[in-house]
Formats: structure tokens, C-alpha cells, sequence
């Protein structure tokens, strides 16, 4: 059995190599740290007013839920009135609909959010419409502000987990692939070099580049538009940190048998998008019928995504966190074994 040896020097000149292979490539650059800046800041100015074509609400009572599925605009939740607010918190809903004391019906939205406008006036004319013309039932609004009910804090957490898996199957999927082309892992391999030392090299650099792949957009997000971090950024951190090393093993999983950049391209196009268009980095996942829902929900992305959004927007601690970080430890174990018994070196 081969010894196994550990060479922290040669690991870190290996480290390095990653490191100026980056640099040295302004596209990279651009598209893993510079891209989701700019993205976040034009959808964030661009959808502050465009209404959605259908709009989700929440009823608090089995009458105003009945009410407010009469009109087909409203996607109608049925739910208490605490998990109608965290709903509302984290953006999932643009309005709640509860009854009012006086027997009438209250509304609870952000006026600044067109989105929520808009619910309230569906909203209501559904109301009035069960209730009658002739003897409208009597509303009341109650405006709030809510930091973390916008679009921009629905966005950020989004662009985040895009750009987290982007970097990583990229990252590696690109480099070992044109090593390979070039025969340039060949001569790697022929060196006293141990195997694991270049596999982990990946990894750290990973590891040092997710810093600025993180704190960049969020740091942007938080600082231009204000948006929350209700949770722990350790936590927050260690999402990001698990995600990173999930993608990671996926991309290995995808270079390890392609050999020129036009495979390793398609079979990453033929993986992400899929991902970017389901896992709700744009839209709510929840959109998507019901059908699809389960495989949605075990997919890596929507996991980090999913993660993120109820640490930054929410404040949800670990035990919350529990089903995505099962989701991408999944991933981790299944793509990183994977990839070592397929890869090829040569």
C-alpha cells in the first residue's frame, strides 16, 4: 500500500499554483467575485416596481382563506398567525389577511412593496366580493416595514449560493480537465508528489477564496440596500464553508473522466442550469407544482440557498438547519466518492 505522506510545503506551492491561475485570468475574476455584485445591484433596482403576475398571500382564518381563493391573482397559504409573520419575514408571502376585531378584516403588508400593493388590493377585492358589494366588510391596513420581506433580501441569499456553486465546479471541473488536456497532470503524477497533496490543494484554495466569494455580495447587499443578518455568521459561515466542499466534489465528480474543455463545458451546463432555473435563486422554488416539490427540495443548491435565506432573514439556529445540511452532506459523501473512483489521472 503506497505510504501515505503529508508535505505541508508542497501543498502550499500547490495552493499557490491554484491561486495565480485565477488571477491571472480576468474572466474568472470577474464572473466568481465582481458578476454577483453588479447582478444584485441591477435586479434590485430593477424589480423595486414590477408586480408579480400572480401574487402569494397569507390567511390566518378558514373564512378568509375561503374569501381570498376566489381570486385566481392569489396563491393563498393556510396558515396561524405566528408562521403567517415568519412567512411574511422572509418574503414567501407579500401580504397577510387576518380578522379584525371589529369583525371586518385586517391587512398586514410593506407599502413600499409594489408586490404587496398589489396583494392588497387583490386581496380585498376578493374580500369584498364574498362579502358583497352591496354591504362591502369593513378593512383596516396595518403598514409595516419589515426588513427582510423585500425582493433584494430574497435576491441576495440567491446570488450567494449561485455564485458558490458556480466558483466551485468551475473552479476545479475547468482546471483538472485543461491539466489533463495539456498533460500537464501526467508530469504532475510522475513527480514524488503525493496524489492526495493535489487533490487538496483544490480544496484549500477553495477554502482561502470563499472569503471574498461570500463577504463581497453579502457585505454589498447589507450595506447598499440594507439587508438583514438576523443569524449567526458563524453559522452563516459554516453553510457557505459545507456548500463550497459540496460543489467542490461535484465538479470533481464532473472532470473526473472528461478530457477536453468542450465535455467538462456541457456536462457542467447540463448540471447547473437545471439547478439555477429549480432551486429558487430568482423566484420561489415554490412556484413549481407540487410534483416536483421533493426532487426540488434534495437538490444541493436548494438546500445552500434554502439555508442561507433562513439564517440571514430569519435567524434560524442549527437544529432548523438540519435538513439542508443533511441535503449537502449527502451530496459531499456521494460526489466526493464517486469522483475518486472514477477519476483519471492521465
Amino acid at each position: 500500500m503506497p505510504k501515505f505522506v503529508w508535505r505541508p510545503q508542497a501543498l502550499g506551492q500547490l495552493t499557490l499554483l491554484r491561486f495565480r491561475e485565477f488571477v491571472r485570468e480576468p474572466e474568472a475574476l470577474f464572473w466568481g467575485v465582481i458578476f454577483p455584485i453588479l447582478l444584485s445591484a441591477g435586479l434590485g433596482v430593477a424589480f423595486r416596481n414590477q408586480p408579480a403576475e400572480t401574487v402569494r398571500v397569507a390567511g390566518v382564518s378558514a373564512t378568509v382563506v375561503s374569501a381570498l381563493r376566489q381570486d385566481p391573482l392569489l396563491i393563498v397559504e393556510d396558515v396561524g398567525a405566528d408562521r403567517a409573520r415568519e412567512l411574511l419575514r422572509a418574503g414567501k408571502v407579500a401580504l397577510i389577511a387576518e380578522p379584525a376585531g371589529d369583525g371586518g378584516i385586517a391587512y398586514l403588508f410593506d407599502d413600499t412593496n409594489p408586490e404587496a400593493r398589489t396583494a392588497r388590493m387583490l386581496a380585498d377585492r376578493a374580500v369584498q366580493k364574498a362579502g358583497g358589494r352591496v354591504d362591502p366588510v369593513s378593512t383596516a391596513d396595518t403598514l409595516t416595514r419589515d426588513v427582510g420581506a423585500r425582493y433584494i433580501d430574497f435576491l441576495v441569499p440567491g446570488l450567494v449560493g449561485m455564485g458558490i456553486m458556480g466558483n466551485s465546479i468551475w473552479g476545479l471541473g475547468f482546471a483538472i480537465v485543461d491539466a489533463r488536456r495539456r498533460k500537464l497532470m501526467k508530469r504532475i503524477v510522475a513527480t514524488p508528489m503525493p496524489r492526495h497533496h493535489y487533490l487538496a490543494s483544490f480544496l484549500l484554495w477553495r477554502v482561502l477564496l470563499l472569503g471574498f466569494e461570500v463577504a463581497l455580495p453579502v457585505a454589498f447587499g447589507v450595506l447598499v440596500f440594507g439587508v438583514p443578518l438576523r443569524g449567526s455568521l458563524l453559522q452563516l459561515a459554516g453553510l457557505c464553508l459545507l456548500g463550497s466542499f459540496s460543489f467542490s466534489a461535484l465538479g470533481l465528480l464532473i472532470a473526473s473522466r472528461a478530457r477536453t474543455i468542450e465535455a467538462v463545458s456541457g456536462i457542467m451546463n447540463i448540471v447547473m442550469v437545471p439547478m439555477w432555473i429549480l432551486s429558487g435563486v430568482f423566484f420561489s422554488s415554490q412556484r413549481f407544482p407540487d410534483v416536483i416539490q421533493p426532487v426540488i427540495r434534495v437538490l444541493p443548491l436548494t438546500a445552500l440557498i434554502d439555508g442561507l435565506r433562513a439564517n440571514m432573514l430569519q435567524g434560524a439556529g442549527v437544529g432548523q438547519l438540519l435538513p439542508q445540511v443533511a441535503a449537502m452532506g449527502a451530496c459531499l459523501v456521494l460526489c466526493f466518492s464517486a469522483a475518486l473512483w472514477l477519476f483519471r489521472w492521465r
